[in-house]
């Protein structure tokens, strides 16, 4: 937060400037308003939290006597009158608001237990000790004079707390500076692992999709193979004149004479030698095997692996095709 510019009056400078006063006490840069008369107003939740306390409204009551602390629309009232809202809405800050003045951050300081506040409060004593030996305490100029009035040295135990605050901020920026380095680094490597694991995997997908269009156009050729076998078989077969069909034969004993002879081995095979049986026992049959597909639920090469296999076991064996090229067939 900005100090309060007064364009009446300006505030006088004090010995020591009071935003290392603060720093010093708090180990921290609290926001900060600044009345005209040159009297100093810290938010209170502010000076709380970095103090440790875990209530606020509890630390102002137990540390804090009642008129060292007050709303800041109180504040604000007191100081321009009726132009509260318009003077502070460049804060930032709620109207709701609790402000303590120096006096009370002090009080705050001198009841938290963190130990970044011990060279303050030991510097504090120091002052009292003083005063009550010497009647007095006052600080030494400072060499070199910059500003209009007087300037003094800062009392070395404020002046050593603030170097080592800074040094410990100074180390956790470097530390969050690695941290975030580290993690960054980190997600590179994730990243181009990543990138390998899914080039690997692509190249890995080609390859089994290669060799799928391989292994079946193996399979493609290995099947005509077998067709073609079997059309040799047909023809070499030397012709026998069927056999004599009783013309009491029924579908279902001709697949209970199968079953008998361990021809039908397979529920796929029973499946379509139960469609064939029908025609099969009224003579020559012709049959669309994607008919018999359809029909059995069964794939198509799945029928086709079926009819041969009925044809090998000696069932049935196809004596031609009609003529739209469907394959007939009969008893054997």
């Amino acid at each position: 937060m900005h100090e309060h510019d007064d364009t009446t009056r300006l505030p006088e400078r004090g010995a020591i400037d009071v935003d290392d006063f603060v720093f010093a006490a708090t180990g921290a840069r609290v926001r900060r308003l600044t009345t005209p008369d040159g009297e100093h107003w810290f938010p209170a939740v502010d000076v709380a939290t970095r103090l440790g306390y875990v209530n606020t409204r509890q630390a102002l009551l137990h540390h804090v006597p009642t008129d060292g602390h007050q709303s800041l629309e109180d504040l604000a009232r007191s100081v321009y009158g009726e132009t509260t809202s318009r003077r502070i809405a460049g804060h930032g800050l709620k109207k709701s608001m609790r402000m303590v003045n120096l006096r009370s951050l002090i009080l705050l300081v001198n009841g938290c237990t963190k130990p970044e506040s011990a060279p303050f409060k030991t510097w504090v004593a120091e002052v009292i000790v003083t005063i009550q030996r010497d009647g007095t305490y006052s600080l030494d100029p400072a060499p070199l004079q910059t500003t209009p009035g007087t300037s003094y040295v800062m009392p070395r135990q404020v002046a050593d707390a603030i170097v080592r605050l800074e040094e410990r901020n100074l180390r956790a920026d470097e530390a969050l500076a690695a941290a975030q380095a580290e993690h960054l680094a980190q997600m590179r490597e994730a990243n181009e692992e990543r990138a390998r694991v899914s080039e690997h995997l692509a190249r890995q997908t080609e390859q089994l999709g290669t060799l799928a269009h391989r292994v079946g156009g193996v399979q493609d050729v290995l099947t005509r193979i077998a067709d073609a076998l079997d059309q040799i078989v047909d023809r070499v077969r030397p012709a026998q004149p069927p056999e004599p069909q009783q013309a009491t034969i029924t579908p279902q004993r001709l697949l209970a004479t199968w079953r008998e002879r361990n021809l039908v081995v397979t529920d796929d095979v029973h499946a379509v030698a139960a469609y064939l049986a029908p025609a099969l026992v009224r003579g020559p049959a012709a049959c669309r095997l994607e008919d018999v597909a359809t029909r059995t639920g069964l794939t198509l090469d799945r029928v086709h692996d079926c009819v041969r296999m009925l044809i090998k076991r000696g069932c049935v064996r196809q004596t031609g095709s009609a003529a739209d090229g469907v394959p007939v067939y009969t008893l054997a």
